[in-house]
């Protein structure tokens, strides 16, 4: 676990977070209840990412994203076991099968599957469900959503390496539009966290970084 980031990560998600809800409040809403930090897992960038999530904060989340993996099940309980021992929510990315199979606290869509969520909202309101988004376009149009998770926000690894980071100036313009809370991922790192807080982020989420700051050493 490298602290430093850890802790300035863990420290600006919670400000972003209580800046969320004092917004939400002065609307008059109840404010989200929201994990503060997400990590995103991936086969590829995040092997044994139980044992990462073994090493976050309590109150965070996971978000468990299984691309096809054959040991998807397998992945997702050893990931519930450890979520549920440190007190942090796990979704499950668009298999919502695989949601009730282990126990999980909701589902992630990605920005091709948005559509699903009003009816997973329905059907299960016990769940918190967010989805992908990637252009302004998209986050002033979803429903049935909890959170947004928007990227990249500087530049990134994995699937979004090839798409333009927003910055945060072009983030903070597009949150101001949206319906719902709207996380920050993509490229945030110890370095560039700070930078988020007055973006109107709800939170932050991570892959590599957050692997780096929370995994075993």
């Amino acid at each position: 676990m490298n602290r430093s980031d850890a802790e300035i990560l863990w420290d600006v998600a919670r400000v972003l977070a209580r800046d969320a809800a004092d917004v939400s409040r002065r609307a008059g809403n109840p404010p989200p209840d929201l994990p503060p930090l997400l990590f995103f897992t991936d086969p590829d960038r995040t092997p044994r990412p139980w044992e990462t999530a073994a090493g976050l904060p309590a109150g965070s989340g996971v978000v468990f994203r299984a691309f096809g993996a054959i040991d998807a099940r397998e992945t997702a309980l050893r990931l519930r076991d450890a979520t549920a021992r440190h007190g942090i929510r796990l979704l499950v990315g668009l298999d919502a099968g695989l949601a009730e199979t282990v126990g999980a606290d909701g589902v992630h869509l990605p920005e091709r599957a948005l559509d699903q969520a009003p009816a997973l909202a329905a059907a299960r309101p016990d769940w918190r469900i967010t989805g992908a988004a990637h252009s302004s376009e998209t986050l002033s149009r979803v429903t049935g959503l909890h959170a947004a998770v928007l990227s990249p926000v500087f530049t990134a690894g994995g699937a979004s390496a090839a798409k333009r980071a927003l910055n945060p100036q072009r983030f903070k313009a597009w949150v101001g539009g949206a319906p719902v809370p709207v996380y920050a991922l993509g490229g945030i790192d110890g370095s560039n966290a700070r930078t988020l807080i007055g973006s109107g982020a709800c939170g932050l989420a991570g892959v590599s970084a957050i692997r780096a700051a929370f995994g075993p050493d």
